[in-house]
């Protein structure tokens, strides 16, 4: 099988080519200080990560905004222990701390 791959690819690569691929790899640098953890000798992204990257990309997790990123946040909060510490920290580094802490406020009902 054979993949199209993108690096980095902004709103108009994404909406032009990436959505109408049926098999894609996207390449995205990694944010310095990224949450990883180490499982058996593989490094993978952690809970926090992915859901700091789900909230900050809307153009490549596209498919998960609206309801969709409410139920994945709802969901992760009431299934996992969530490190907000890390949670926010990457956030920070992302430059949207302010933003998610709001959001998840919003979510969650916790004040």
């Amino acid at each position: 099988m054979r993949y199209k791959v993108f690096l980095n690819p902004s709103y108009e690569v994404f909406d032009n080519y990436v959505l109408e691929e049926n098999n894609f790899i996207i390449v995205k640098s990694l944010i310095s200080e990224a949450p990883l953890q180490k499982l058996t000798n593989l490094y993978t992204v952690t809970l926090e990560k992915m859901l700091v990257d789900i909230f900050c990309d809307k153009i490549v997790f596209s498919a998960y905004q609206g309801n969709e990123i409410k139920t994945i946040f709802s969901e992760a909060y009431k299934k996992y222990s969530i490190n907000e510490n890390k949670l926010f920290r990457y956030a920070n580094r992302r430059g949207k701390k302010e933003q998610l802490q709001k959001y998840i406020k919003l979510i969650t009902g916790n004040n």
